[in-house]
């Protein structure tokens, strides 16, 4: 018989169920150099004090960020929400700041949502952030880091 999940407490009790007592450290805890990558955004959000914070961190996604957004209220009503939960649970830094929740995704220009979207396919899909390109000009083809590298720079 399969079970209806209604709230974030069921998917935690759930998710415990059938298995020993898990002593490990949650994602964000045990982060690593593997599990977390940098990015730079394209424009950068716009902090309330006017600061405007573009490096950031994501981590890799674990089957439990990608299963909570789906018994959201807000996503159930809005479909198109479920980036903006998505991307605040995996997002651990921007800027200085270190709490990334919903109300300041929604406040993210659409340029950067897209490019974190983006970045969130390629770590979670392809493992890595490069991405293959081919010079418009000449036809050179070569990889380029979607992290956000400045050019120039080692």
């Amino acid at each position: 018989m399969r079970r209806r999940i209604a709230s974030l407490g069921e998917l935690d009790e759930v998710a415990g169920k059938g298995r020993a007592a898990d002593t490990r450290p949650a994602p964000a805890e045990q982060a690593t150099q593997h599990d977390e990558f940098e990015f730079e955004l394209p424009r950068g959000y716009v902090h309330s004090d006017g600061t405007v914070h573009k490096h950031g961190r994501m981590r890799l996604a674990t089957a439990k960020d990608e299963l909570r957004p789906l018994i959201d209220v807000r996503v159930k009503e809005n479909p198109a929400y479920l980036s903006v939960v998505l991307l605040s649970q995996v997002i651990t830094r921007l800027g200085g700041l270190t709490e990334v929740h919903t109300g300041l995704v929604e406040n993210m220009y659409a340029t950067d949502i897209a490019f974190l979207q983006d970045f969130y396919r390629r770590i979670n899909s392809e493992g890595h952030t490069r991405a293959g390109v081919t010079c418009p000009s000449c036809g050179t083809a070569f990889e380029v880091d979607l992290a956000g590298g400045r050019l120039g720079e080692s």
